[in-house]
């Protein structure tokens, strides 16, 4: 059974920092890309960061980049994303998911909340 659980989320003030976690069970976790996405009311899913098997390659959305930073420890089946200098416009639900793992789209977690506020 695929199943991803998301934490770390939280209310915090403009410049502040978070780090999320993801933990995912149900699958050879080490052989998948794994994501990163969030979703605000209104709005569809939108992808904001991606690590790669084996070399933990990242890519990023752009607005992100350089500010969020995601890792992977495959002994544990977790990815983190490090999240500094949030902005209001990073406020939303974030989820994790699997790349390319046939009926991953099944299996989205409950999300974190991410809301950033002054």
């Amino acid at each position: 059974q695929v199943q991803f659980v998301e934490s770390g989320g939280g209310l915090v003030q403009p410049g502040g920092s978070l780090r999320l976690s993801c933990v995912a069970s149900g699958f050879t976790f080490r052989l998948f890309g794994i994501t990163w996405y969030r979703r605000t009311p209104g709005k569809e899913r939108e992808l904001v960061a991606s690590i790669s098997p084996g070399s933990r390659a990242t890519d990023y959305k752009a607005s992100v980049k350089g500010r969020f930073t995601m890792s992977r420890d495959d002994a544990k089946n977790a990815v983190y994303l490090q999240m500094n200098n949030l902005k209001p416009e990073d406020t939303g639900v974030y989820y994790c998911n699997a790349v390319a793992l046939v009926g991953s789209s099944q299996y989205w977690g409950q999300g974190t909340q991410v809301t950033v506020s002054s």
